[in-house]
């Protein structure tokens, strides 16, 4: 395959130059009209491919497309003082998760391939009570609109990971705006990335990336993998199983006991994370593992990282649910159980920020169905009025952080002021939505089935 930097276009006025940082309207996938952006690179094997990025859409929409979806008679050449410059030779030491994200992609049966898979506070005083009269006024909830949407023998073992691209912090290069893997088989799904991670390169140029669900090594065909399963001690992840109920589990694996594995967990999920920066020194964390039990084993749906210290309080450093697995609940769940933890250590958590996209999206949605769930549950007092509550008691009662019920009741526009106190005013219609939202939450986390005990990390030399 011949990689270049530019290519001449014949028009029916002249040639037209086609380069590397290039703006071009391209249409879309659907046929939906068409889209401004941006030519990252172009390579020809008999026919060019230009691969791009939509301006002001998410980078997991980036996509090779041919010259028959550019509308060439409106090309924009770069400006100079703008080329982003490419970054060679750069390495970091250090692979685990710093910024959060999760989201929703449809489910599909097996061997579906799957494509595109610091908050302001409120001016109140936490500690005040709050009157929360449910009636039929207040701001109608359902009016804010969504945005956009190994093996052993020697010639088969794989290569380590490169410590450049994406393993450098957050640095927009040319490298890490790219998709390296074009699919992955995992397990019973082939799965379409939709971002960068830092494979070896060798493994790249592959048609399909073969990882091992149960240990997430990762080979470079049918047959390595084929062989690896035969040997692999591993059914589920490493660790302590901390959680059980029905057919779920959840594993609690230690960073600096289980290195390899971490490593390759943060690896797999640099390909549906954008911002995830990666350090190959994952001893100051922990992951949690969430599996679904079959008799073939523990199939991994998502996990999420959180340190062992941190100063903040955040909970969660990073959170995934791979892409088969989405818009099932699981998201939540996993929400749902990092909070849980923190109950269990007498904290308040907030994951840590800013929040991806996604990732907004979800903790959005779980901060608004749990604290209007305390909300709705709520009785008046012996005398008849209206029930009190303040935003430390949500806080308490819910382990999450102030800051994150005061935005996210500013958020749901609840809050009023009215005859010099601020009270919270729910709507028939937000109740009604309430109550469609948990109907779809049929998961939850069973407090009564964690068997965990925090750890005082602090106490201890090294992790």
């Amino acid at each position: 395959m011949k990689v270049s930097h530019f290519k001449m276009v014949n028009m029916a006025d002249g040639k037209v130059e086609i380069v590397e940082g290039c703006h071009v309207p391209v249409l879309l996938p659907n046929g939906d009209g068409w889209h401004l952006a941006e030519i990252l690179s172009i390579k020809d094997n008999g026919k060019p491919l230009y691969y791009i990025h939509y301006e002001d859409y998410n980078k997991r929409l980036d996509e090779w497309v041919p010259l028959e979806r550019l509308d060439l008679t409106r090309l924009e050449q770069p400006k100079k003082d703008v080329k982003t410059p490419v970054k060679k030779g750069e390495s970091t030491g250090n692979a685990v998760s710093r910024v959060t994200n999760g989201g929703s992609r449809p489910s599909s049966p097996e061997r579906e391939v799957y494509e595109n898979g610091s908050m302001q506070s409120l001016g109140l005083s936490n500690s005040g009570a709050m009157k929360v009269h449910i009636g039929t006024c207040g701001a109608p909830f359902g009016n804010r609109k969504r945005k956009l949407d190994e093996d052993t023998d020697s010639q088969d073992a794989p290569l380590q990971p490169r410590q450049t691209g994406s393993m450098v912090a957050h640095h927009d290069d040319i490298i890490t705006r790219m998709k390296n893997i074009n699919l992955i088989e995992f397990g019973r799904w082939r799965i379409k990335p939709w971002y960068f991670s830092p494979y070896p390169q060798e493994l790249t140029s592959l048609p399909i990336l073969y990882i091992c669900e149960y240990c997430l090594k990762y080979l470079k065909s049918a047959k390595c993998l084929e062989r690896h399963l035969a040997k692999c001690l591993y059914k589920h992840p490493p660790g302590n199983e901390i959680y059980r109920k029905d057919k779920i589990s959840v594993f609690e694996i230690d960073g600096r006991k289980n290195k390899q594995y971490a490593q390759h967990l943060c690896l797999l999920a640099k390909l549906f994370l954008d911002h995830k920066t990666l350090y190959f020194d994952t001893d100051p964390f922990l992951f949690y593992c969430m599996c679904e039990q079959d008799v073939r084993g523990y199939h991994l749906v998502g996990f999420f990282s959180k340190e062992k210290e941190s100063a903040e309080d955040f909970n969660v450093a990073c959170i995934l649910t791979l892409p088969p697995y989405q818009r099932k609940g699981y998201g939540k769940l996993l929400i749902e159980f990092s909070y849980e933890l923190s109950k269990v250590e007498g904290k308040t958590g907030s994951p840590e920020k800013p929040l991806s996209d996604l990732g907004l999206l979800s903790y959005r949605s779980y901060w608004s169905q749990t604290i209007l769930e305390i909300l709705l549950n709520l009785k008046p007092n012996e005398s008849g009025e209206r029930p009190c509550i303040t935003i430390n008691e949500i806080s308490e009662l819910t382990s999450i952080k102030k800051d994150d019920v005061i935005s996210t009741l500013q958020h749901l526009n609840l809050i009023n002021y009215y005859k010099g106190q601020y009270i919270i005013t729910l709507s028939d219609e937000q109740i009604q939505t309430q109550e469609r939202a948990m109907a779809k939450r049929p998961i939850r986390i069973d407090s009564k089935c964690l068997h965990w005990q925090p750890k005082d990390w602090s106490k201890r030399g090294k992790w």
